[in-house]
């Protein structure tokens, strides 16, 4: 695949071709088609040390289920595929159990595997494929493709577009399961650092440098670098958001700032009833 600069691509269809989609997947469970979405990009050569690659993706599934909802999934994990980005799509008749918090089968997988060197490639192309993966025709012209041309043509009109300046487009749950970690860190024995050190790792490979740098400045300043949105109120500093942000916050999981504290601001937990 030739090297592209990342601010010119405009299509899905840069890193996609038509020989790395299996239209019929046999896998029936998520590891198997993990497995089989990666057999394909190890064929063609776009991906190295297959076995690294796969015990990566499934740690990062251990720590929150990749699938985006309504039958849809992202696998991805930031390694060295040996270039720059290497990209999968698999569909499943029948539908996979990924553990999707709507409970629903995945349908549609989209593999992204990138290398380190990139940190905010991720983000970019994630932009482009939310975009399109919101809305319900597009998923269903996806899901009911006739066969592997015509699911590429509908995979190739997804449109990629960097994230816009007042938000950063990364899953809001990663960050925050982040802080989690290190706090648990603060009080842990000895025999649970290891096992929590790897986690945070796993979590940070995933983040842009940019992103990272901020939260451990708060981390440090604060003690959380996350904050939840309450009843319109940043909770890291009990002064209101706007309105829009706080609108926008609400079933978003992308991660927005407080314009008072800094802090990153994700949507509160809804309270039982």
């Amino acid at each position: 695949m030739e090297k592209k600069d990342i601010l010119g691509i405009t299509y899905f269809s840069d890193y996609l071709k038509p020989s790395q989609i299996v239209y019929d997947l046999e896998a029936k469970d998520k590891v198997q088609a993990i497995e089989e979405l990666l057999d394909i990009l190890a064929k063609q050569k776009l991906i190295r040390n297959k076995k690294l690659i796969l015990t990566r993706l499934i740690d990062r599934e251990s720590l929150d289920s990749t699938a985006l909802g309504e039958g849809i999934a992202v696998p991805h994990a930031r390694v060295d595929t040996g270039g720059e980005i290497a990209v999968a799509v698999g569909r499943s008749e029948k539908g996979i159990e990924f553990d999707a918090a709507d409970k629903k089968k995945v349908q549609l997988i989209i593999l992204v595997v990138w290398n380190p060197t990139l940190p905010g490639l991720f983000n970019h192309l994630f932009a482009g494929l939310a975009q399109f993966l919101r809305k319900s025709e597009f998923r269903q012209r996806a899901f009911q493709a006739k066969d592997k041309n015509d699911l590429y043509n509908v995979l190739s009109e997804i449109e990629l577009r960097l994230p816009q300046e007042d938000k950063i487009v990364s899953r809001a749950s990663l960050l925050k399961k982040l802080q989690e970690v290190e706090m648990k860190k603060r009080k842990a024995p000895k025999a649970q650092l290891k096992t929590l050190q790897a986690q945070a790792s796993y979590i940070r490979e995933e983040l842009d440098q940019a992103l990272l740098a901020r939260f451990d400045k708060l981390m440090e300043r604060y003690g959380f670098a996350v904050a939840e949105v309450d009843d319109g109120a940043c909770q890291g500093c009990n002064i209101n958001v706007s309105t829009q942000m706080s609108s926008a916050i609400e079933g978003s999981n992308d991660i927005y700032v407080c314009e008072n504290c800094g802090k990153y601001l994700v949507a509160a937990k809804k309270k039982k009833k």
